[in-house]
């Protein structure tokens, strides 16, 4: 049986979900604000290509050095390629449909990662982290509350996408810990930016000239994409995903402040009842992992 993972390494991985969360919908807030002016490649392209120079800059000043050929190996390529895939799945969700139906079904994602991490990790996964994670998809639920009329096709894009980010988590879970974060952000950034053309064909964009206001927040989203990134990544490789996963949850509390700060969305009371049960659960997992630590330490003293 594997041992007990140290405290210490799971609060590193629930702070590093937490302020991910926060970092991409940052960033998201930014790209729907100008998704009514561009269309979704050249928005990508934009994003992609502003990303991959600041990780070079990142990469200049930092001094980061390895040999490319850490990089190639499966689980950075199926990463990557689950990135990419994943973020214009969710996009056309986005743009189709309700966006309290596409937060919903990308919420089970920490179901998926949880299975997986029992399944092909061997991650003891016990039926209280079972129960904290559904009670926290309740918590989820209360806070959306989806209508049947909102789901259509498009809620499969959702859907799909939710299952090409746990692959995405899965990969960066097993990838060897010689890969370099950065660049493993770098590779990412890039094939999203070489992906907005090829889109773009495909789908018969018609293209513009961004405004000054376009490029401003484009930028911007580029740089909370890049913190998003290297957070996801170093979630990933810290703490147990069992008891890191239901943190995800925490982005319905960003949602909450992102919507008062730009579009003045007040919340009504389910709203903050399933925030609050949201917050519950993961305050419980939390403490239930630092209690067990704290026994596991307890036991080897006393051996």
């Amino acid at each position: 049986m594997p041992s007990p993972t140290p405290f210490r390494e799971n609060l590193r991985g629930i702070a590093a979900i937490s302020v991910c969360n926060l970092l991409f919908l940052i960033g998201d807030t930014q790209i729907k604000l100008v998704s009514t002016d561009m269309p979704l490649g050249e928005i990508i392209f934009l994003r992609g290509w502003f990303a991959t120079a600041w990780v070079i800059l990142i990469v200049l000043v930092t001094g980061t050095r390895a040999n490319p050929g850490v990089l190639v190996n499966r689980a950075v390529l199926w990463r990557t390629i689950a990135e990419l895939v994943s973020a214009y799945l969710y996009f056309l969700a986005l743009f189709n449909i309700p966006i309290a139906n596409t937060n919903t079904i990308l919420q089970v994602v920490p179901l998926i990662v949880t299975a997986s991490a029992a399944i092909f990790l061997g991650e003891p996964v016990g039926w209280r982290r079972w129960t904290a994670i559904a009670i926290g998809f309740a918590g989820v639920l209360i806070v959306i509350r989806p209508g049947l009329a909102g789901f259509n096709s498009f809620s499969l894009f959702a859907l799909a996408s939710a299952c090409l980010i746990a692959l995405r988590d899965m990969a960066t879970r097993v990838m060897p810990v010689g890969v370099p974060t950065l660049l493993v952000a770098l590779v990412t950034a890039i094939a999203v930016g070489l992906s907005g053309p090829i889109y773009g064909l495909v789908a018969v964009e018609q293209w513009v000239m961004p405004s000054g206001r376009a490029i401003a927040l484009i930028a911007g989203a580029s740089i909370f994409l890049i913190g998003g990134y290297l957070t996801a990544i170093d979630f990933m490789r810290h703490g147990d995903i069992a008891v890191t996963a239901p943190f995800r949850y925490s982005v319905i509390i960003w949602a909450v402040i992102a919507g008062y700060l730009v579009w003045r969305e007040v919340p009504d009371l389910p709203m903050l009842i399933g925030t609050a049960v949201i917050i519950a659960t993961g305050v419980y997992t939390s403490h239930r992992e630092r209690l067990m630590a704290m026994r596991s330490a307890a036991a080897a003293a006393a051996e």
